[in-house]
Formats: structure tokens, sequence, C-alpha cells
């Protein structure tokens, strides 16, 4: 809105200054910095409020036993996330970009998906929360909204079924009729995956910031058409405005961390992890960087092998010898090393190095081609 605001007057009056707010920089720098404040600002008086109506996790029994010491700590804090992401992106972004508008939607129903699970848990204590076909079938109606958005919509006609291949130079790969469903797919995938990885104090919310920072300089090279040649990436017009929801994210991020970090004063439940992790997703969508996520998410996408594998092989040896065995001793796989004595801040800053690795060997993806 303020971006509108100043650009009809720098088009009006053209007073001094007022010009600098067309530069993607300058906005994202704004958008990160409200997002941060915002953050503090709500933070405390959201974590107040859960408090004072005992909106508390609960804890599984079969969990990590030093977990029963969190019991009670708010969760919900997902809410602090999107209030202190969409409000800077309403102020400093071009709220009539699709990709703004496709994003913003996307984030926005996946974090209502979470917040429903979440107050069906807490508030109304249905240790189930939402069931988990609805559950997904919300995450599908938002994959197949954002697949036919881009599949039909003339502005997205010339690449709107491609996508980069990773260290692969002047290739891309077409899946043609098999599009939409694999944008259901990743959505689905990267939200759940998001979703196993908020296990521990400022795990997701950590790693999701490195994630950010790396698809915050890939959306900002696709969108510019001298740096998207030089790295022979698809250019995409107008993909540049991703930038800023992306500074508003990570700076509604690190206000968050503030209040999650190792002792969490809150969790972010399912209304941050679906959200954070759908954001994810579609921003990898529209940037035609798919085939990167196993990369840049690969903290994600282990933690959520880690559960698929954990569960094949326990019905496999189940049925075969009447026994049930486990790979890890608990899944996900932050937990495993929690079992093996780890501390849980050392479990955290390490699986931040991980990402910070594989989120350089993303980015250098793009050179050693």
């Amino acid at each position: 809105m303020l971006y509108h605001l100043f650009n009809y007057i720098n088009d009006l009056y053209a007073p001094p200054g007022f010009g600098v707010f067309k530069f993607l920089s300058f906005r994202s720098s704004l958008a990160a910095i409200t997002a941060l404040f915002l953050a503090f600002f709500v933070g405390p008086k959201i974590i107040n409020y859960l408090r004072k109506k005992q909106i508390g996790e609960t804890i599984r029994e079969l969990g990590p036993q030093t977990h029963k010491l969190k019991a009670g700590t708010p969760t919900m804090g997902g809410i602090i996330i999107l209030f202190s992401v969409i409000v800077p992106v309403l102020l400093w972004a071009d709220i009539n970009s699709t990709y703004i508008l496709l994003v913003l939607v996307g984030t926005l129903w996946l974090g209502f998906v979470g917040f429903v699970d979440d107050y069906l848990k807490v508030v109304m204590k249905k240790s189930q929360g939402l069931i988990a076909r609805y559950k997904l079938l919300g995450q599908v109606l938002i994959g197949l909204f954002v697949g036919c958005a881009i599949y039909f919509l003339p502005e997205f006609a010339e690449y709107n079924t491609q996508t980069t291949l990773p260290f692969m130079k002047n290739l891309n790969f077409d899946f043609a009729l098999l599009y939409i469903p694999m944008v259901i797919f990743i959505i689905t995938a990267t939200s759940n995956a998001v979703n196993l990885t908020d296990g521990l104090d400022g795990l997701a919310i950590g790693s999701m910031l490195i994630v950010m920072l790396a698809v915050g300089v890939l959306s900002y090279v696709s969108g510019n058409r001298i740096y998207a040649d030089y790295l022979n990436v698809i250019y995409l017009p107008g993909s540049g405005e991703l930038t800023v929801f992306i500074a508003a994210f990570i700076g509604a991020g690190l206000g968050f961390l503030w209040f999650n970090f190792y002792p969490a004063q809150i969790f972010m439940g399912d209304t941050g992890s679906l959200a954070l992790g759908g954001a994810f997703g579609i921003i990898a969508i529209l940037i035609k960087k798919e085939l990167l996520i196993p990369i840049l998410g690969g903290v994600f996408f282990l933690e959520t092998i880690s559960v698929i594998i954990q569960r094949l092989y326990f019905k496999y040896t189940k049925k075969k010898t009447g026994v049930g065995k486990r790979v890890f001793k608990m899944a996900p796989l932050h937990h495993h090393y929690e079992l093996l004595g780890w501390a849980e801040p050392k479990i955290v800053i390490r699986f931040y190095i991980i990402t910070i690795i594989l989120a350089i060997i993303s980015l250098a993806s793009f050179k050693i081609r």
C-alpha cells in the first residue's frame, strides 16, 4: 500500500528521494526491518495471551522424556510469523504482482489449515487435531490453485511447465501434463516436511531462515535479466518482487527465533510450520527451482525420509518376523540424536551448519555447470 502511495506521489510531484521506493533492495530492507520490529512488538503480547488462556503444547507420551518439561509451553506461535510477514508485504510489496498474490494466498491458506489443527488439539483438547485426510485436502487444494494459476495464466505462458535443471547448463526440464500434479506434490511435501522438522527449539525456523536467504538470492536473480542471462537461468519478469516477501519472512523469522530458541518461550505449531513449508515450496515453484528443493531443503528432506524409512522398515519386519524393528531410535531424525544423548542446542546448531552447507551448494550449482 505504501509502495503504491509513494509511487503515486513520486509520479505526480516528483519530490526528492521518493524514487528510491522503486528499488527492490530498498523495499526489501524496509520489509525485513518492519517484520522484525512487528515480531518483537506482538511476540510478547501473544505469548502472554496464550499463557493466560492456557493454550499450551501437549507432549506425546512416546516422545523423548526430556520433552515432558516443555508441556504447557504456549503454541500456535505461527500467528506471530504470519502477522509479521503479511503486514510488511502489504505495505512494501507490489500487491498487484501475481507472484506476491500467489505466495500470500498459499501461505495464508496453509496457515489457516495449521491453525485449525492447532485449535482442535490445544483448545478443543482433541488429541488427533485436524483429521489427516482433511489436512491433506487443504494442502492439495492450494497446490491445485497454484498449479492451475501458473499453467493457465498468460504471464507464465512462456515457461509455465518448465524448470531449471541443477548443475546443467542451458537445459530445462518440461513437466508438461504432469505439471499440476507435481505442484500439488511439492507444496504438500514441503509443508509436511517442515512440520516434521518442527520438533526442537529453533530447529525449523532457524533452518528455514537459512534456506530463505538462498531462495531470496535466487528470486532476485531470476527477476533480473542481466543476472539471469549471466547465470543461464530462466528469466522471469516480475519474480524479483518475491524478494520483498522473502525479506519480510526473514525479518519475521528472526523475531520469532528470539522467542523460540532454546529454551523456547513459544512453539510455532502447525500454524507456522505448514505455512512456512508451503511458502518455501510455492516460491521454489514460482522461480522454477523445484528440482533444487531436495538439496536446498536437505534437512527437511532427510527428516521426512527418516520417518518414511522408519515406518516402512517397522511394518516390513513386523510382517516378516512378527516383531517390528526400527532403523532409528526414534523418528524424525532429530529425535534419534536426542536419544543418543546429544544436547538439544547441539543438534539444532549442527543442523544449521548442514543447512548452510547445502545452501552454498545450491547457489554454487548455477556456476558449476
